[in-house]
Order: structure tokens, then C-alpha cells, then sequence
């Protein structure tokens, strides 16, 4: 049999969870994601758990951006519409702070994230499969890929979460 491709393993939820429905807390996504985080660590290190976090959002970023926005037109129009489907799959708010499309270089926030908004303060970031869903959606979007980096994030301290994305 041949291996279903990552969006067509989600499945159909609304079929599959028809009383229960789509939406589950936060609380259970972060338990799930930072249990995976700490069993990486632990078998690994934290710089592989981080690598290997950021491969995944990269994948998912890709799969989102093909399954989910409108590819096609201006940054302005993809920008507006990869905003309106974070905000109603209540993924956060996204906001464009600098954006250079000669240069390839974005500065952008996401507030009320699900990775980070509320976690105690540890001076580290820990937004590392964001970075990789960022820079797959980018990527997708532009045909280029992308390093993207936190630079501020909940966790260190700050109440938005800031990535810079350059064209690699």
C-alpha cells in the first residue's frame, strides 16, 4: 500500500469525531508537544530535539500553505489571508513588522501562540517548530527556501513571539 502523503494521514475529523468536534484545548497540544520535546532531549540532545521540531514545521508549513492559502497574487493578498486562516484556526496572530521582497528579508510576530504564549519565563526561546512552519509556508509561497529564526519569544521574556526569515 502505498504511504499517504502527511495532510491526507490527518484524516476526516469532522467525520471521525463527530461529537467532540474539531477543537481541543491548547493544554493538549503543548502536553503532547513538550512531552515529544523531552523524550528527544533525553534520547538525544537539545540541539537534535530542536533540529528535528523545526524539520517537522517545515514539513507542516509546506502541507499547510498547499492545503489551506491562495498561492497565487501578491504578498499583500497572501499575507492577508495566511493572518485570517491563523486567526480562525486559532493559531495566533500574525503581524508584519518589516518586509522586503527584493531582498527576501520579514520580520514578523505571532501573538497568543499555541507553542509559547503563557509559559513561565526561561531567557530561551522555544518556538522551533514555528521557525519551521514559517519557513515552509514561505517557502511554498515564494519557491525559495527560508532560515527562520525567534528572536523574541514569550519564554525569554518578551509577549510576542518575533521571527526574522531571510531567503537562504
Amino acid at each position: 500500500m502505498e504511504k499517504l502523503r502527511l495532510w491526507q494521514r490527518l484524516g476526516d475529523i469532522a467525520e471521525g469525531r463527530k461529537t467532540l468536534g474539531e477543537n481541543m484545548p491548547v493544554l493538549a497540544y503543548r502536553l503532547f508537544q513538550y512531552a515529544i520535546k523531552d523524550v528527544l532531549e533525553a534520547d538525544y540532545s537539545p540541539d537534535k530535539a530542536k533540529e528535528i521540531f523545526k524539520k517537522a514545521g517545515h514539513a507542516a508549513g509546506i502541507e499547510f500553505a498547499e492545503n489551506n492559502l491562495h498561492l497565487e497574487g501578491d504578498f499583500d493578498y497572501f499575507i492577508v489571508n495566511l493572518t485570517e486562516i491563523l486567526k480562525d484556526l486559532k493559531m495566533g496572530y500574525l503581524h508584519i513588522e518589516k518586509s522586503d521582497m527584493e531582498t527576501m528579508h520579514f520580520v514578523l510576530t505571532v501573538s497568543e501562540d499555541l507553542d509559547c504564549s503563557g509559559l513561565p519565563v526561561t531567557d530561551d526561546t522555544v518556538c522551533d517548530y514555528d521557525e519551521g512552519f514559517l519557513s515552509g509556508i514561505l517557502e511554498k509561497y515564494t519557491g525559495h527556501p527560508f532560515d527562520v529564526k525567534e528572536i523574541d519569544c514569550w519564554a525569554s521574556g518578551d509577549r510576542t513571539c518575533r521571527f526574522e526569515a531571510k531567503k537562504v
